[in-house]
């Protein structure tokens, strides 16, 4: 499992994509942002599906349970899930503010990283950095923010792999075999 995190036009998607065309395997390209009725919004994601190849199968779930599903399906590929940040804002806002809303989401998450170490593809996760912005004015946007903090802190721990990008450059924070890890 390799992580890519970075902060808004940092080059995640970009390196995510590299990294994917880089193990010559079927790309499967989650997106987790549905299309909806943002004009702005469904913009972006059509300049998102411009930008990957047209060879790649992509397939738009919003919702964890779905792409559990879908990675027991998927064999012996490279999958990039883009991203856990709209994943947990989808699970947040679909959760309708409970008390218990971030054990939910993180042990959904636990599900999710669970089931892609049992796969046999490559699973490439992007997220974005939450922590380097100000404090948020209201209570679910803290409560957002917190709550991806932890889950970009459980997705960091489980991967084998792990990049931070700044301004279009990838940093190895981690990898497996290297001294230090």
């Amino acid at each position: 499992m390799l992580f890519i995190l970075g902060g808004t036009r940092s080059g995640k998607s970009k390196y995510a994509e590299k990294l994917a065309k880089s193990f010559n395997k079927e790309v499967v390209y989650i997106a987790t942002f549905p299309a909806g009725d943002d004009p702005e919004m469904t913009e972006r994601i059509k300049r998102h599906r411009r930008m990957r190849p047209k060879y790649w199968r992509t397939i738009e779930l919003g919702n964890i349970d779905k792409i559990i599903g879908e990675l027991k399906k998927i064999k012996n590929s490279v999958v990039v899930i883009e991203c856990l940040t709209i994943l947990v804002s989808n699970l947040l806002l679909e959760l309708n503010k409970p008390k218990n809303a971030e054990n939910i989401i993180i042990n959904k998450m636990r599900e999710l990283t669970s089931s892609m170490k049992d796969s046999d593809n490559v699973i490439i996760l992007v997220s974005n950095e939450v922590g380097h912005g100000v404090v948020p004015g209201n209570e679910l946007a803290r409560s957002y923010r917190d709550i991806l903090g932890k889950v970009n802190q459980l997705t960091a721990e489980g991967s084998d792999e792990f990049y931070v990008m700044f301004a279009g450059v990838p940093v190895e924070v981690k990898k497996l075999g290297k001294s230090g890890t």
